[in-house]
């Protein structure tokens, strides 16, 4: 069982709505329902936009077991919901995993392929975003990663606001 992770392309949209559709899930069994609500990301018209355009880009890395997705990474640019650093900085814009194989290392891989990425293009500034809502337990994930908590956000979205936490770490 090697973990490989690839470049990803149009042709892995719907396994990545598959994952976005397991975390939810995963998620709401665990009262976690505010980070991506309970409807399933398959048949969203704007996840499956959101999927493909990391596609598209470039952007897109997907983590294999056996030739099946277990994860992915989207890296860029950071979105306008968060403030913009005064230097050059790679952005994970997504981090998701299969659920079913919590504590197997895919999460810390494509954070390592994140963190890889960022040094062959000579940045030295990793940050990330993520719900910071409930337990804060996805915050506490990314500070065990190295990440450090540094402004708080809040998106106005048409069910209610969504607490937010931006997280760099140094490279």
């Amino acid at each position: 069982m090697t973990l490989t992770i690839r470049p990803g392309g149009v042709d892995d949209v719907p396994a990545l709505l598959g994952l976005f559709d397991k975390a939810v899930v995963w998620l709401v069994a665990h009262g976690r329902s505010g980070q991506w609500g309970t409807e399933p990301a398959t048949g969203n018209p704007r996840r499956h936009e959101q999927a493909t355009g990391w596609a598209r880009s470039g952007s897109l890395y997907v983590a294999e077991i056996d030739g099946v997705a277990v994860g992915a990474l989207a890296v860029g640019d950071a979105p306008d919901y968060v403030s913009v650093p005064a230097e050059p900085e790679l952005y994970v814009n997504l981090l998701l995993t299969d659920r079913s194989r919590k504590g197997s290392g895919i999460g810390t891989a494509l954070l390592d392929k994140a963190r890889a990425i960022a040094r062959e293009r000579g940045v030295g500034l990793l940050r990330v975003d993520c719900y910071a809502g409930d337990d804060r337990a996805l915050v506490g994930y990314y500070e065990s990663q190295g990440f450090t908590s540094t402004e708080p956000f809040t998106v106005d979205l048409p069910g209610g606001a969504w607490p937010g936490q931006v997280l760099a770490q140094r490279l």
